[in-house]
């Protein structure tokens, strides 16, 4: 491999040129549908992200362009078009299924652009965390639209992700070790030797931190996706469901220990399953469950580590950069979210922090993250090495600008989470109508039709735009209203 880049200085050039044109239009992608994203200007979200078409002007394959379906997907969820949010969803599972076929490291040692170039350049693999709300949100769409079987289906596929997560995260890492274990030249030994170096353990917890001091959960869930996985089978009245919704409640519930509303629910689906408690006892329930705010986003973090580079028969000890992804918080709306219905108010209580949930995940999947930054920063200092001898001043100063232009962190991420979820449930209004308002003034008014479980789903992403809600029959038996609130005017659609 050394040899033939050492030939090829010349095209680094081009190859670091490419790469800097991309990661700016990723960027600038992102920037455009964040910007309509906070303002609610959902439309103008969707085009921001039209994916580009691929050689030749066809179109690119599913996992070439899972990133884009993703942010349309959950803008059409947000202005009501449940089908074309259905088929954009359906569209992402297919792209995620084909980039599992391909292993997530089978590529690392084989001159692949992630190790050439940088992880920004391989196509988009999402957040395990991000593959669940997947099938949640497809699971809210289908109970919107009354197909009870196929939001079962979902929901179910939720959990399961979130049940197989940990082995997920040791397949990662084991297919990295295996990558490092079958190569015995000199990129497979720089790289082995490096990553078990006190010194570059040192320089990573000093530039970066401590990843076993983050905020985690002690397993890894998505608070919101279980506890939609429990109320859509408490609502259920298939036998055996109880048994379900109260695991995950109850799972839920010890994730967040301080919300009294997740334990009440955990309490009452434990006693409906244990027989304690009647449905035909229980009032029409309704539960508010709002998405508030902007979930976190990646930053790049750059510092130089400590590397033992093999050359021949001979080690030479090298400093050199890397790039680390470190993801941080936007912002929530700080305005809270009142309900009033009857004269009486409810508060929401807050749960499941994206940015929790996100630090959970990567700090399982740190070391490949950090293996494939290691495996980057080696090969390219050994191309440096290798140009300088063969090439002298010429072939060090180009191979050394092409490591610098390209030695950047991958900050992709699905822009369109919250910061946070949050819940209330209380029985239903006698005049089944509620009122939602901030201190700022008034949303508006919803009317809850006479279900025994009713889902109030609102997502605001910011104060700037306006709330969309939608009312849902948690049993999936009829078909959901959506109002978008605190616009003008405010709009209906089913």
């Amino acid at each position: 491999m050394m040899k033939g880049v050492v030939k090829a200085v010349a095209l680094a050039a081009a190859v670091s040129a490419l790469a800097g044109c991309s990661s700016y239009q990723q960027r600038s992608q992102m920037e455009a549908f964040n910007t309509s994203w906070v303002l609610g200007d959902y439309n103008a979200a969707i085009e921001s992200m039209r994916p580009k078409p691929g050689l030749g002007g066809l179109k690119k394959v599913e996992d070439k362009r899972l990133l884009e379906v993703l942010h349309q997907a959950e803008a059409k969820r947000m202005l009501g078009a449940h089908d074309e949010a259905i088929a954009l969803y359906d569209e992402a599972e297919v792209g995620m299924k084909l980039d599992d076929t391909t292993g997530l490291a089978s590529n690392l040692l084989e001159g692949g652009m992630s190790v050439l170039v940088n992880d920004a350049e391989r196509d988009y693999t999402p957040m395990l965390s991000e593959t669940i709300l997947v099938n949640t949100y497809k699971g809210l769409s289908f109970l919107h639209q009354g197909q009870r079987d196929l939001a079962r289906i979902e929901f179910n596929r939720a959990d399961d992700r979130t049940r197989r997560a940990v082995e997920s995260f040791a397949d990662e890492i084991a297919a990295q070790q295996a990558a490092l274990k079958d190569g015995d030249g000199t990129e497979q030994a720089s790289i082995s030797k490096s990553l078990e170096s006190d010194a570059l353990q040192q320089s990573v917890s000093e530039h970066y931190g401590n990843t076993a001091q983050w905020n985690v959960y002690s397993e890894f869930i998505v608070p919101a996706s279980t506890y939609l996985h429990g109320l859509f089978f408490l609502a259920s009245r298939d036998s055996g469901d109880l048994d379900k919704a109260s695991v995950s409640l109850s799972r839920v519930a010890e994730m967040a220990p301080d919300n009294t509303i997740l334990r009440q629910d955990a309490e009452l689906a434990d006693a409906l399953s244990s027989g304690r408690q009647s449905r035909q006892d229980l009032a029409p329930q309704v539960w508010v469950l709002y998405e508030n705010g902007l979930g976190p986003v990646a930053k790049e973090t750059r510092f130089d580590i400590p590397l033992l580079l093999f050359h021949g028969n001979t080690s030479v000890p090298a400093y050199t950069g890397i790039a680390l992804p470190r993801y941080s918080d936007r912002a929530a709306n700080r305005d809270a979210l009142s309900i009033n219905a009857d004269g009486s108010q409810f508060t929401l209580e807050a749960f499941s922090p994206m940015g929790k949930v996100v630090n959970t995940e990567m700090q399982s999947r740190f070391p490949a993250v950090l293996g494939r930054a290691v495996a980057s920063a080696a090969v390219k200092a050994l191309i440096q090495k290798s140009a300088a001898d063969e090439l002298g001043a010429v072939g060090q100063l180009g191979s050394a600008l092409f490591a610098a232009s390209t030695t950047r962190a991958d900050l992709r991420s699905w822009q369109a989470t919250p910061d946070h979820w949050e819940a209330t449930r209380f029985d239903r209004p006698a005049s089944g109508a509620l009122t939602l308002s901030t201190q700022a003034g008034p949303l508006g008014e919803v009317s809850l039709p006479d279900w025994p479980y009713t889902l109030v789903y609102i997502k605001r992403p910011s104060q700037q735009g306006p709330a969309q809600v939608s009312v849902i029959d948690l049993q999936g038996e009829h078909t959901g209203a959506q109002f978008t609130l605190g616009a003008t005017p405010a709009v209906a659609s089913r």
